[in-house]
């Protein structure tokens, strides 16, 4: 069957977006066939993205030659290392986000656990899943960035402390910060970070707020020093911990959680109160903390926030905002904003799981990190999947992937199940394109096989 005008390859449309980057059109084949192959295989072990592959499954070395390219042995005129790739599926993002007013940048880190791994280059020790041990891997930080019509991944990068060129986490938290900050300044909309507790740090905030940007941040320090207006209105010095009782209860909101409530088995989405309750604070901060010993020294106006969900056995949620919180109305948007924040697992449970991310299987840093960037291109098409595609693709995609309508009608298929309906449509044509060849190598193919599909054999 021919495509109509504007029935095109929507996927191979998004990868066209890279081709600056890519200096030849074999290695422009060989990138994307990559990308199809890593959606296909869910993994990140070379010679199984060949195998799903739709472009490399027939043809001989792909494995190779993915492993070359990973390494940057492919060409001197190609620019597919990480940072390329990276900096390239944030620009998109930028574009795809014009014209929204406000902006949502949920930021995170996330561990790469290579725990059986020796010889990988610069290994670091991490946390396990359970948080509970160490074991070998690498450290991620990684940014999505939410409007409200549109989305895209805004920072990725993947790093060690044993690499020479370290300096320290904290200024990998900073230079991912300045990269954000630069990326979103042209867009001229609100923009807001969402952060959780690992980034309760004073350095962190100022350089947001000195940006003229503002954040929703889950305290880890309870005994951080603030100030709170007596009754006199005069600011005082005291604890977090000890402002906490001044706090005023602002709204009663219902929302959608991933929680285990009381008596339940297991965590699950579903429906839970949350109480909000604020009072506004003063924090003390210094300009360029982290590398300037006489920087500024400034004052700000936040708001301290509670969140507790009712009937769920969780210690209540302590948040920092600078957007002010007075009403219903805005407590329950700082709410929703740091909820938010946890659909920065859903990105991360993508590319770990659904692509396999931690089975990535080379043995220089560099390649790890063009590999894992490569990932993060192939989630970058998930992220546009609801925009690219209309509504009668997502339903056939969803049905592909095991979606089945619930009884809330208006719920839409997630990333994960539209990966799996593409993974199937992918596995499709990988499974085409080395039968194509078999015939075109041997004439026919087996009876007995060609009989299963119900083909004739040549």
């Amino acid at each position: 069957m021919e495509l109509r005008p504007g029935e095109v390859d929507v996927l191979s449309t998004y990868l066209s977006y890279y081709r600056p980057l890519i200096g030849d059109r074999r290695t422009r084949t060989l990138f994307e066939g990559t990308i199809k192959g890593i959606i296909g295989a869910e993994s990140l072990v070379c010679a199984q993205i060949a195998a799903q592959s739709p472009d490399l499954a027939a043809r001989p070395n792909s494995a190779q030659r993915i492993r070359r390219m990973a390494r940057q042995k492919t060409t001197k005129r190609s620019l597919l290392d990480g940072e390329s790739l990276t900096g390239r599926l944030r620009q998109r993002s930028i574009e795809q986000l014009q014209g929204e007013d406000e902006i949502w940048v949920l930021v995170d880190g996330s561990d790469l656990r290579k725990p059986y791994a020796r010889e990988m280059e610069a290994l670091q020790r991490v946390k396990t899943l359970d948080k509970q041990r160490l074991t070998n891997g690498y450290r991620t930080l990684n940014a999505v960035a939410i409007g409200r019509t549109r989305r895209g991944i805004l920072y990725h990068r993947l790093f060690s402390n044993n690499e020479t060129s370290f300096i320290s986490e904290p200024h990998e938290v900073q230079t991912a910060l300045r990269t954000m900050i630069e990326a979103t300044h042209p867009l001229q909309a609100t923009v807001i970070y969402a952060m959780d507790s690992g980034l309760d740090d004073i350095a962190v905030w100022s350089t947001i707020w000195e940006a003229n940007q503002h954040l929703v941040c889950r305290l880890q320090h309870m005994n951080r020093l603030v100030e709170r207006p007596d009754i006199t209105g005069t600011w005082q010095q005291i604890s977090v911990e000890r402002a906490a009782d001044y706090l005023h209860a602002f709204a009663q909101v219902e929302t959608d959680l991933v929680v285990q409530k009381r008596g339940q088995r297991s965590p699950k989405l579903q429906k839970v109160t949350a109480r909000v309750s604020a009072c506004p604070v003063r924090v003390t901060y210094q300009v360029d903390v982290r590398t300037k010993a006489d920087g500024a020294i400034r004052q700000k106006t936040v708001w301290l926030v509670r969140v507790v969900l009712d009937d769920v056995n969780l210690e209540p949620w302590y948040l920092i905002t600078d957007l002010p919180v007075t009403d219903a109305e805005s407590a329950t948007k700082v709410l929703r904003i740091y909820r938010q924040r946890w659909a920065v697992e859903d990105a991360f449970k993508v590319t770990k799981e659904c692509l396999g991310w931690e089975e990535v299987q080379v043995l220089t840093i560099d390649a790890v990190r063009t590999l894992v960037a490569l990932a993060w291109v192939a989630a970058g098409f998930l992220y546009e999947l609801g925009v690219t595609f209309e509504d009668v693709e997502i339903r056939l995609l969803a049905r592909l992937g095991g979606w089945e309508q619930r009884r809330e009608p208006d719920r839409r298929p997630g990333k994960i199940i539209l990966m799996r309906g593409l993974r199937r449509l992918l596995d499709m044509a990988a499974a085409e394109a080395i039968l194509a060849d078999e015939v075109e190598t041997y004439g026919r193919l087996p009876p007995r096989l060609a009989a299963m599909l119900h083909r004739p054999p040549t």
